[in-house]
């Protein structure tokens, strides 16, 4: 595919992404007020992480398998802590319980519906919401939302675990030993993911941005 048609895909996606947080904000709060703890700030958040994250995975991955080829290792595993690192940022910056799933929920709908780089079909619902589930399930154990950097690293590593293990489950059925590797590499490649996803947090954090929004909240 021409990197023209890449970039056209990429950016139209990232529009497709607001467009989709739109409605559902408008369904929701006009129908059932499932949206009404998140602003339009907080869904332009995750609607930029969704984007982001569906269009870095060709390139990390691509990138990835690069190194992991010629060494035999399980460059999807590697690969997926630093795309899903979004999920962890998305959640650091709107901190509010149910940000993750609902990036995983946009990130499914989009790549099944532009047919785009990683779609696994209707089985997309199942691999992409699951690892932003989990990840709300490990910051859901805070107090008053004081995240530290161990809520990044689990965080970052259930994203990443839950996506392998799910690719795994529907797709390759890896013998236990490479499974085991497999995982290994994922829990690892998650946990780096999610210390970037830290440290550009607390970098927002001395800046006062996320201080300044929560006090706005």
């Amino acid at each position: 595919m021409p990197s023209t048609v890449k970039r056209r895909l990429i950016t139209f996606s990232f529009f497709r992404v607001e467009e989709t947080f739109l409605l559902l904000w408008g369904v929701f709060m006009n129908k059932k007020r499932l949206l009404n703890k998140f602003s339009i700030f907080d869904l332009l958040i995750m609607a930029m992480m969704a984007a982001v994250g569906i269009a870095t995975k060709p390139i990390i991955v691509s990138l990835v398998h690069i190194i992991t080829g010629p060494l035999f290792i399980p460059g999807g595993s590697i690969a997926g802590g630093f795309y899903m690192l979004w999920i962890v940022l998305g959640i650091g910056i709107v901190r509010k319980p149910g940000t993750g799933l609902i990036i995983g929920i946009v990130q499914a709908i989009l790549i099944i519906a532009l047919g785009l780089f990683g779609t696994h079909g209707i089985v997309s619902f199942i691999t992409y919401t699951l690892p932003g589930l989990f990840v709300d399930i490990v910051f859901m154990f805070s107090r008053k939302r004081n995240y530290n950097i161990l809520h990044y690293i689990f965080g970052g590593a259930a994203a990443n675990l839950t996506g392998t293990y799910m690719s795994n489950l529907v797709f390759f059925r890896l013998p236990l030993i490479p499974l085991l590797l497999s995982l290994s590499s994922a829990a690892l490649s998650g946990c780096l993911g999610g210390l970037i996803a830290y440290s550009i947090v607390n970098k927002f954090s001395k800046l006062g941005i996320i201080n300044k929004r929560e006090m706005s909240n």
